[in-house]
């Protein structure tokens, strides 16, 4: 059974100027940079603060030129090693000049970064694993959290902004799925989880901000949401995806079984958190000359080498040796919760393991955030704009969801605001009740743990095989389930899981060589010229 449409019926189809789908920074950005020209929607599928954004404990990477140790250059430098050799020069150049503007903007808007008087800039900057010099504006060790309750009060305050909680995107709507020429974004179908109804929404222009896919592994450090929800979309809408087999494991996430997702900073190793095994022996000398230092794909492989070659559950970081005074001022938000855990990190070293964090890849942007669909925007983890590369530098994904939201909302108020006309409304009449959702609990389960044992920190040409394998399967049931049965939020969130996946196996599998978070065993050594992945629809 397929579903069919019918056009403009009635009070189902909304329209704004400007739709964005996703309230993270990039998604908050993006809404208070239109709010004074145009008439925003900003959907969230559960609470505003319901984002990676909201769990971002480091900071923001940026170069205040009133520290003279440090310059646009030496963070342009850090940026493109991380990124082994697969960083977008123009657009690395691009954002990280913008970085200071971007701190400046998050200051007006009231966010109170960690003041020291004894610093040139007037705020405590701190260093992460790749970085040369300290340049990390926080709000001590929760800068995410503290960044979004800042502008979650304009947001919501703005007579502008229309904000739908609990609401989850199905699909877009363009002009080549409903039969017309071109293909131009129309708006969005969103399921309202607590009633049920589905609404078209229109507007002239759609911004994805969506977020990551961390939730296609079995272990995260993201919140539930990060479903892939945006690239599957955009892939489905006709948009190109790249470089979505860089998945970057954090490599210190709490270990603990009422611990979930719960990640230890990156600032933690960056103001001298040593890593030890169980026995107390450091071990990172013996893999990178940069130690603790070193970016997060060498730690993170570092860490699952000596787990697995020693058969640990565990390894542990160990920031006991500094005063308990440092601690509690550096990481006061860690301590208090590891101290809940009965976890006293003054005094003992912390349970870490590594676990599916960031998404470098994603749907291809240029500049102003531009998508290949017309109409369409991306910003922030949801998009591929060449910052990224092989591997994140720690702390950059803020400063693009700023830099890349300002540039989205600068290109649409060039445009003139027209409302789109003829939308399709959602038309469930050929669908029924499920009638049972054990297929959706089941294929969620076998599909996060499949990615995690075989397209892992770790890869293989047959563990690949294997999770494509069984990626065709599960896709083949959920297809079958979505044309059949009307939609909740679990199934919406498995269709974009399963697709997301198989675009992520499918780059893997066409990256023969071991380049940033990609490590294959069958291709150890890199090719000499680097080219992203690719994958048009």
């Amino acid at each position: 059974m397929m579903r069919s449409f019918t056009i403009d019926a009635g009070p189902r189809v909304q329209r704004f100027d400007v739709i964005v789908i996703g309230s993270g920074l990039a998604g908050f950005t993006a809404a208070l940079e239109l709010c004074a020209q145009r008439r925003v929607l900003l959907l969230t599928k559960r609470g505003l603060l319901d984002s990676a954004s909201s769990f971002a404990q480091g900071g923001i990477a940026a170069v205040d030129t009133a520290l003279s140790a440090d310059t646009v250059e030496a963070h342009i430098a850090d940026t493109l090693t991380a990124g082994a050799g697969l960083c977008d020069p123009v657009a690395t150049r691009h954002i990280i000049e913008h970085g200071r503007a971007a701190i400046a903007w998050l200051i007006d808007q009231g966010v109170p970064f960690t003041a020291d008087a004894t610093n040139p800039t007037g705020y405590h900057l701190t260093r992460e694993g790749g970085h040369s010099q300290r340049r990390i504006f926080h709000v001590q060790d929760a800068t995410g959290r503290s960044v979004q309750e800042t502008l979650i009060d304009r947001v919501k305050s703005h007579p502008n902004i229309t904000v739908l909680e609990r609401h989850i995107a199905i699909d877009l709507i363009t002009t080549k799925k409903i039969g017309r020429e071109g293909n131009r974004c129309l708006g969005v179908y969103a399921l309202d989880t607590q009633s049920g109804r589905v609404t078209t929404f229109g507007g002239a222009q759609t911004i994805l901000a969506t977020g990551g896919a961390g939730k296609v592994y079995l272990y995260t450090t993201n919140p539930d949401v990060a479903t892939g929800d945006g690239i599957a979309m955009a892939h489905r809408a006709g948009c190109r995806v790249a470089n979505l087999e860089f998945i970057q494991f954090h490599p210190t996430c709490l270990y603990h079984p009422r611990a979930k997702s719960f990640l230890i900073s990156e600032a933690v190793r960056g103001e001298g958190g040593l890593l030890r095994l169980p026995d107390g022996t450091r071990f990172m000398d013996a893999h990178d000359p940069r130690a603790e230092l070193a970016p997060r794909d060498v730690v993170a492989r570092a860490i699952d080498f000596e787990m697995k070659k020693r058969g640990l559950e565990c390894v542990y970081l160990d920031i006991s040796h500094k005063s308990p005074e440092f601690v509690a001022h550096h990481f006061p938000n860690i301590r208090a919760r590891c101290l809940e855990l009965g976890l006293d990190i003054t005094r003992e070293p912390i349970p870490v393991v590594p676990a599916a964090h960031y998404t470098c890849g994603g749907v291809v942007t240029d500049l102003s955030a531009r998508t290949d669909v017309g109409g369409l925007y991306a910003i922030g983890e949801v998009a591929y704009t060449g910052l990224h590369g092989a591997n994140r530098l720690a702390s950059n994904s803020l400063l693009e969801c700023v830099v890349m939201a300002q540039a989205a909302a600068h290109d649409i108020l060039a445009q003139a605001a027209a409302p789109a006309e003829g939308l399709p409304e959602w038309d469930e009449s050929r669908v029924t009740d499920a009638d049972e959702e054990v297929v959706i609990t089941h294929n969620w389960g076998e599909l996060r743990r499949s990615m995690w044992d075989y397209v892992g920190i770790v890869r293989t040409n047959k563990r690949l095989e294997r999770a494509s394998h069984r990626i065709r399967l599960l896709t083949d049931e959920i297809d079958e389930y979505y044309r059949n049965f009307r939609v909740s939020a679990d199934l919406i969130e498995l269709r974009n899981l399963v697709l997301t996946a198989d675009l992520i196996v499918r780059c893997a599998m066409a990256r023969h060589e071991s380049r940033g978070l990609h490590y294959s065993r069958d291709y150890p050594g890199q090719l000499p010229q680097a080219e992203p992945t690719v994958l048009a629809p």
